[in-house]
């Protein structure tokens, strides 16, 4: 009887520290992740959530350990080429052109990754279809951040970074987030996730990112303070 290798985790942080303006931001991050994982980031703000998804991107480097993608450095010119075409990267920026229409800010993305036939589909899903030849700069906050998740969609790429992705959006956005979660997992995908509210996804790890600092006390603790005395 041939026993069956466990497969190998497609990415790896490998006691990953990462130090910014002579402060440590992060230390010693260690975590794999496997095909169709979610790795949830949380912590207080400065922990260092965002540090650690534009570490991920390639927009910086550690200052100590490794990000392996497939067994290799990431930060190697040659992986990194490969790699970056993995990525799909939701900010709280959304790098939208107000003067397009709602359907040309998907598509142009569609159209760099070579695909086509995906924008329209995706704002569908995200509620959006109605609006799809309607200027952006009409639109508010959250329909901004549903066109952020189409753009996910047609683009189609295996791993998502995605930093506070339910910021402004409605109970009927964040459950279409959730959904959107679910289903690029089921087929495989990786996705990390920055986030202060809850997001459900089944079978995710959490990783607690710690304080930069100590914590000190604050005028609310004083006051809990003076009610219990």
């Amino acid at each position: 009887m041939t026993l069956r290798r466990p497969p190998s985790p497609r990415m790896v942080l490998d006691n990953v520290s990462c130090m910014r303006n002579a402060q440590q931001i992060l230390r010693h991050v260690n975590v794999s992740v496997h095909d169709g994982s979610a790795i949830v980031l949380t912590g207080t703000n400065g922990s260092g959530k965002t540090t650690l998804l534009r570490m991920l991107a390639g927009f910086t480097k550690p200052s100590a350990g490794q990000v392996l993608w497939n067994g290799h450095d990431i930060t190697k010119s040659g992986v990194f080429q490969q790699y970056k075409l993995q990525l799909n990267w939701l900010s709280l920026k959304d790098a939208m052109k107000d003067r397009f229409t709602v359907l040309d800010n998907v598509q142009w993305f569609e159209v760099l990754e070579g695909k086509q036939g995906k924008s329209l589909p995706a704002l569908e899903l995200m509620g959006l279809g109605r609006l799809a030849n309607e200027k952006t700069r009409m639109l508010s906050m959250g329909q901004r951040k549903r066109v952020q998740l189409a753009r996910l969609l047609a683009m189609d790429r295996p791993i998502w970074l995605l930093d506070e992705p339910s910021v402004a959006l409605d109970d009927e956005g964040v459950k279409l987030l959730e959904f959107i979660i679910a289903d690029h997992r089921k087929k495989g995908g990786i996705v990390f996730v920055a986030t202060h509210l809850p997001i459900k996804m089944e079978d995710a790890t959490y990783l607690r990112l710690p304080p930069r600092f100590p914590r000190r006390m604050t005028f609310v603790d004083m006051l809990d303070r003076a009610d219990i005395e």
